[in-house]
């Protein structure tokens, strides 16, 4: 029986499992027909480990059919699956009622992908071959190349200075996007972007991908423009869209987003800044954290509470956009005729440095009704808006995550070549070639998982399947750019080096457009549950 034969019923068996815990919860967790996400949290762990399973299944199974495209594409197959097999089967243990994931055909395809034998192969190809090649069609691997070049010599030149010194993202970083067309990528050729129906989502992708690679703080300028381009394509008026989205695919606004407040975080439900009617539009009031790039921004994107009454929740929660002149700097105050001040502050950071993260105050500042995302019509539609928005901003996450892997990997590899321990370069030993593999299966696991989100985005599937490529590859960040700082020893704890600022940038990405932890137990878990309840 052929490996690709026995990967795929592996991967089948695991997916049976996943059935079987998603029923095992919703029998425990329904109320008259319906998921009661209070009794789901009295099973916290085992949603969570569910949602990861169900991630690195659907890793498994895009790798099953990457393995299927060329022999090093095997290779990198036969590692990846068989460690996300591993991690699979320990989300099992002590849990009788359920599969534990062992014997044929798991321990065969668990067994191959850890042979020395494979992890050589592998290894020995990794200077001509790296991570792999992308299996997209031309156009997207044109995408691209033509922002791996853009990140290569035009952003990570500047990185190094940016993050040592927690400078402002290079105003020639923004203009070159802008003259690339980055900002307008989803945005209809209508309305002055270049979104293509056969692109999509993954043309995006690809393009956060090679500029995280260059540095973290050059893929995330395309994720907050993303964010509000979905909420105003979905929900916005005929005149906000033609106000706000051609600004945006020029690059002349820049784009910020803010919803987390300083007691409540992806907890949007709970939000309570105000926006209170008055004559001549709303007076907001209230505070917002993390607002990443809000100085330098021209339009924020916040979520306020505009029915009074906290009882309602969610459905008393509406979109405003704010126009604002660009701020540089850690902060910035500014007044308006009638009283109102926004100010903001930079909160430190140590890492993810460039764009800044802002805390925002908003005292009695006033917006025109103009400003209610989808008129008097979007009224209440906030949450709904903001939480479609966020699943294109899980993706850009995902990507992100993907370059920052990448260039550790690179950075790795690299040093390993040309540092000599003991007489002979580090690349030589066992332990670090079976790293350096493990690494590069790592990343292309998350590359199949994240691409296959990018199709799927407009699917009924389409939020929890960006959530998981969120989630896994998130994790997989913090430990690809842990190994190559590791590798690098003593070096790799010194500023100089840039796996140093990979590391600490890969820490933030769980957190972004929601922790992994709410991932895991609201979106993925909570989907999955839900769609095993009986109707």
């Amino acid at each position: 029986m052929s490996w690709s034969i026995r990967a795929e019923q592996a991967v089948t068996r695991i997916e049976s499992s996943i059935a079987a815990e998603s029923a095992w919860l919703a029998d425990r967790c329904v109320v008259e027909g319906g998921l009661s996400v209070g009794l789901l949290d009295d099973h916290q762990e085992a949603a969570y480990n569910l949602a990861f399973l169900a991630a690195e299944s659907a890793a498994a199974r895009a790798m099953v059919e990457y393995g299927q495209r060329g022999e090093y594409e095997s290779l990198l197959a036969r590692v990846a699956i068989a460690d996300l097999i591993r991690s699979a089967r320990s989300r099992r243990d002590g849990r009788p009622h359920l599969d534990d994931l062992r014997g044929r055909p798991i321990d065969d395809v668990l067994e191959d992908g850890m042979q020395p034998e494979v992890l050589e192969q592998l290894a020995a190809r990794l200077d001509r071959d790296g991570s792999g090649p992308r299996a997209v069609p031309a156009d997207i691997d044109a995408v691209a190349g033509a922002f791996g070049r853009f990140a290569d010599e035009r952003v990570a030149p500047l990185a190094a200075g940016v993050h040592r010194n927690n400078l402002d993202v290079p105003e020639e970083i923004i203009a070159g996007l802008a003259a690339m067309g980055a900002f307008g990528m989803s945005i209809p050729t209508e309305f002055g972007g270049g979104a293509s129906d056969e692109a999509g989502a993954l043309a995006m992708v690809v393009a956060t991908e090679e500029l995280s690679r260059g540095s973290l703080m050059a893929g995330s300028l395309l994720t907050r423009p993303e964010i509000l381009v979905s909420a105003l394509l979905e929900g916005g008026t005929g005149a906000q869209r033609n106000r706000w989205l051609p600004a945006i695919a020029s690059g002349d606004a820049m784009v910020s987003v803010a919803v987390t407040e300083p007691d409540h975080g992806s907890d949007v439900a709970s939000l309570t800044m105000t926006a209170r009617p008055v004559e001549g539009g709303y007076l907001l009031n209230g505070a917002k954290m993390w607002a990443t790039f809000a100085g330098r921004a021209e339009l924020l994107m916040v979520l306020v509470r505009t029915d009074q009454d906290r009882s309602s929740g969610a459905r008393g929660l509406s979109l405003f956009v704010i126009e604002k002149p660009a701020c540089s700097g850690h902060s910035f105050s500014l007044d308006q005729p009638s009283g109102g001040r926004l100010s903001g502050r930079a909160i430190d950071t140590i890492g993810y440095r460039g764009l800044h993260s802002f805390e925002l105050t908003f005292e009695n500042w006033l917006v025109p009704a103009e400003a209610l995302v989808g008129g008097s019509a979007g009224q209440g539609r906030g949450f709904h808006l903001q939480m479609g928005a966020f699943a294109a901003g899980r993706l850009q996450t995902a990507a992100r995550a993907l370059g920052v892997m990448e260039a550790a990997f690179r950075e790795a590899l690299a040093y390993a070549r040309q540092r000599r321990v003991f007489g002979q370069p580090l690349v030589e030993y066992q332990l670090t070639r079976v790293r350096l593999a493990r690494m590069a299966a790592r990343i292309q696991a998350g590359r199949g998982l994240t691409y296959r989100a990018a199709v799927r985005l407009g699917t009924p599937d389409g939020q929890r399947e960006a959530a998981m490529a969120k989630a896994l590859t998130s994790r997989a960040a913090e430990e690809v750019t842990r190994d190559a700082m590791q590798l690098h020893g003593g070096y790799g704890y010194a500023e100089e080096y840039p796996v140093s600022r990979l590391f600490v940038d890969a820490r933030v990405l769980p957190t972004f457009e929601g922790t992994e932890e709410i991932l895991a137990l609201r979106v993925i878990a909570r989907d999955l549950v839900g769609r095993a309840v009986a109707p």
